[in-house]
């Protein structure tokens, strides 16, 4: 004996190296199997291309001026009570606007420059620089100017050169920072983060927009601010800032969005168009589209800039005539056609907000702002001298200033809500599963799809049978789904794993020589059935049409359990999961299927939900984990707890 160890026999060996090389042959031998195309790989692209388009609500044909200013109304309440401020942000919405000046600098000839910060929402101040025309009479018009993905932020000198000009005509500017640029320029702050927020139940595009209201609250606050003259323009992220704030904050009087947005009709079939995470927030587009909000401006001055060739997204060919569809009649119902103008950009004609598109905002400034004033010149007043560095216009911002994964680790802390006074016991047991099971299926958005099963061919190799189904789902999906047999079995296993099925063949080799039945299928956005292109943009515009992907996910496996109880005749499967974000859907599925789904085993699960953001995790990297409320009501003990009494076995 060896440090305690009984000795092995060379027999006993050899036996052990033979049944390691059977494995490894079985196994080899199911690798290319599972590897197979079923649906090919195009079919799942194409099937949330329809999806997500089909639930795009069409814009309305009012008849009158008034019918629509009714409709406008319900569409910015429903938008702002039902998308922006749910959760906390309700309590952030009434919060008091704090504004803390600091000092000011010379600009150049004919203003100066105010550095200032500002709460967006308690703890998260926003840097931004005030440009304030000399020698000042009576009321003069504002104007808020935003950014977009430009890593200097504020200091990005297109937008300096367009604050200076327009401050040189009159007008007051506040140049703001954008979340995650320039000086806010941080991991914690990083776009995809905000639907950390979401997770928690609050939502992640209420900063988004409060940054921008509190801007006009602190622009309108200046005794010298004329209510009726304000001004919103911004290139790319900027655009998107300048549609959102511009169509649900009717104190905007004119909106110059650049390159910035178009319908989500047509980002399904741009995937340039698919936008971030604040373009693209949970259920906008179950509410209104891009091409109401763009409806919603009118009367008020709109112009819409576009760039002929542009390299980045929003290219003029294809965003702009579906908005003007949309918002031309109803500036005509309200004889306001005038006011609705658009620009193609040819020179540079590319991802810009360059003198070209800069002189069309300026000539529509005057036009609006300064109509009959012969001494208003739209030509661009040459400034680059006056450009000044990013640390030049750093405004100072507490050390402790709050970022999205800050946030939601604070709102973390209390979730999910107590659901249940007293401890669990089997007698109240069913009584809390059976309200919490309806909870849950509200907050994943499940479906119950029937199955429509199509045989996509069977054949037998060294006594494996497989069988290869196309699982066709509620008119909108298709599933592959491989079945394997060996002898007679005793029992069927529903397996799935992140990885795809084409991950799954050691797992079913070992289920196989356990003597089960195993039927492996590829959910939405795993195997087979991923998106082939912009997945995540994707699964988020799925979110934003209302539905979940977690939610889908689970529906899917569900409706493929009762398809092997039912339709099969193989009765209640057990279902396991590899991997800790299958874990998550699977075991949501589990919760929710009582009958057909008789057991779960998750292996290498997720422990809590609040792993995600402990890791300041975002949406592109696991979309389906970021179901809007489900850490508000569940983690994944109440899942868990939601299957029994059927088993439920942990595999680290």
């Amino acid at each position: 004996m060896i440090g305690g160890m009984k000795p092995v026999s060379l027999v006993s060996i050899l036996a052990f190296g033979a049944s390691l090389v059977s494995t490894f042959a079985q196994t080899s031998l199911l690798t290319p199997l599972l590897a197979r195309d079923i649906i090919g790989p195009n079919l799942a692209l194409a099937e949330v291309q329809a999806y997500t388009e089909d639930r795009v609500p069409l814009m309305p044909r009012p008849t009158s001026a008034d019918a629509w200013q009714k409709e406008a109304d319900r569409l910015r309440k429903d938008v702002l009570d039902q998308v922006v401020f749910r959760g906390e942000a309700r309590t952030w919405r009434t919060a008091s606007t704090k504004v803390e000046w600091q000092d000011t600098i010379p600009g150049g000839p004919g203003y100066s420059i105010r550095k200032v910060r500002y709460e967006a929402l308690p703890g998260l101040w926003i840097p931004a620089l005030l440009y304030l025309p000399e020698k000042l009479t009576g009321k003069v018009p504002v104007h808020l100017t935003v950014n977009g993905h430009d890593s200097v932020g504020k200091a990005a000198p297109y937008k300096q050169i367009r604050c200076i000009n327009l401050a040189k005509r009159g007008v007051i500017t506040l140049n703001t920072e954008w979340l995650n640029m320039g000086q806010l320029r941080s991991p914690g702050f990083a776009h995809y983060a905000m639907n950390q927020l979401d997770l928690c139940g609050t939502s992640g595009i209420a900063p988004f927009y409060l940054a921008m209201a509190r801007g006009l609250d602190l622009l309108l606050a200046l005794p010298e601010a004329d209510s009726k003259r304000v001004a919103v323009s911004g290139l790319s992220g900027g655009g998107w800032q300048t549609i959102f704030i511009s169509s649900l904050d009717t104190r905007v009087t004119l909106a110059n969005p650049v390159a910035g947005y178009s319908s989500f009709r047509t980002r399904a079939r741009n995937f340039s168009d698919l936008g971030d995470s604040e373009q693209t927030p949970s259920d906008l587009a179950s509410v209104a589209d891009y091409a109401h909000l763009t409806a919603m401006l009118a009367p008020r001055g709109a112009l819409l800039t576009y760039n002929a060739k542009d390299n980045c997204c929003f290219a003029t060919d294809h965003a702009l005539q579906p908005l003007l569809d949309a918002a031309g009649p109803v500036y005509k119902l309200f004889k306001a056609e005038k006011q609705l103008r658009w620009h193609n950009n040819l020179v540079p004609g590319t991802h810009n907000f360059e003198q070209d598109n800069r002189e069309t905002l300026y000539r529509m400034v005057g036009d609006t702002f300064f109509p009959g004033d012969p001494k208003f010149d739209a030509k661009e007043i040459p400034a680059e001298s006056e450009v000044k560095k990013p640390e030049e216009l750093a405004v100072s911002l507490p050390a402790d200033n709050l970022d999205f994964n800050q946030i939601a680790t604070r709102l973390a802390q209390g979730l999910p809500r107590a659901s249940e006074s007293k401890p669990l016991t089997p007698a109240n047991l069913a009584h809390w599963q059976a309200t919490q099971r309806g909870l849950l299926g509200g907050v994943v958005r499940a479906k119950r799809y029937d199955v429509t099963a199509e045989l996509a061919g069977t054949e037998t190799t060294n006594g494996i049978t497989m069988t290869s189904w196309r699982l066709k789902m509620g008119g909108a999906w298709t599933l592959p789904a491989v079945e394997f047999t060996h002898g007679t079995p005793r029992e069927t296993v529903l397996l799935v794993g992140e990885g795809g099925r084409r991950a799954l063949a050691a797992e079913v080799d070992q289920l196989l020589g356990e003597g089960r039945r195993v039927v492996v299928v590829d959910p939405f956005y795993f195997g087979e059935s991923r998106i082939a292109k912009m997945d995540f943009l994707f699964a988020m515009l799925v979110a934003a049409v209302g539905d979940r992907p977690l939610g889908l996910q689970a529906s899917q496996v569900t409706a493929a359990a009762r398809w092997l109880a039912d339709s099969r005749k193989f009765g209640p499967s057990k279902l396991i999961s590899v991997g800790p974000r299958a874990s998550v859907f699977s075991t949501v599925a589990a919760a929710l299927e009582e009958k057909a789904i008789a057991a779960l085993e998750v292996h290498r699960p997720l422990g809590s939900l609040k792993e995600i953001i402990g890791q300041n995790l975002g949406v592109d990297r696991q979309p389906e984990m970021f179901c809007f409320g489900l850490l508000e009501q569940f983690d994944v003990p109440q899942l868990r707890a939601l299957v029994a009494p059927r088993p439920v076995t942990i595999i680290p």
